[in-house]
């Protein structure tokens, strides 16, 4: 494994960290997507110069690209050799997002760009809790057909802590 794609079921789901965990492990550069797409002031990038960045990126012979945003998945999926999801419950992403809030109260998260203090809303739970079924669905219909077309190609579904961390001791081994 070398072009690592981490995608989850949720914010709040771990990716960051387990990317970086997961670079780490495997001394791969890992590459968040958040800290591509937002500017200063949570201004959301162009959406030619956000493909524009994940193709430069895509293109490189080692990497961990880590983060969902589904309108440049296609960018992603051809040039990665495994997919890993991280399918958590929803409880646990709700947990995590909060903690992090509290982790990062006023403060920029190393995985987000600069200018993006950590901030948490009624809006943005809202939108974890009514999306997540959603999600999950997509993501299981994403993984199936990427299955079907790249079936030579690596996926892996962690839904628990134990599983990250099992997965992180196997590949460190």
């Amino acid at each position: 494994m070398q072009r690592i794609m981490v995608i989850g079921v949720s914010a709040g789901a771990g990716k960051s960290t387990f990317a970086k965990r997961l670079g780490e492990v495997m001394e791969l550069p890992v590459n968040h997507l958040d800290a591509y797409y937002w500017k200063p002031g949570w201004i959301e990038t162009d959406k030619k110069e956000f493909r524009h960045k994940q193709q430069e990126l895509a293109n490189g012979p080692r990497w961990i690209i880590e983060g969902n945003y589904n309108s440049t998945i296609d960018i992603r999926l051809p040039a990665c050799d495994a997919l890993i999801q991280l399918q958590l419950p929803l409880w646990r992403c709700l947990w995590r997002v909060m903690k992090r809030r509290i982790q990062y109260h006023k403060k920029k998260r190393p995985d987000m760009a600069p200018g993006c203090p950590e901030k948490l809303d009624g809006e943005f739970l809202k939108f974890i809790v009514t999306t997540y079924r959603g999600r999950q669905i997509a993501q299981r219909h994403l993984i199936e057909g990427f299955v079907r077309k790249y079936p030579e190609k690596q996926v892996y579904i962690l839904r628990n802590q134990q599983e990250i961390d099992a997965f992180l001791i196997q590949v460190d081994k």
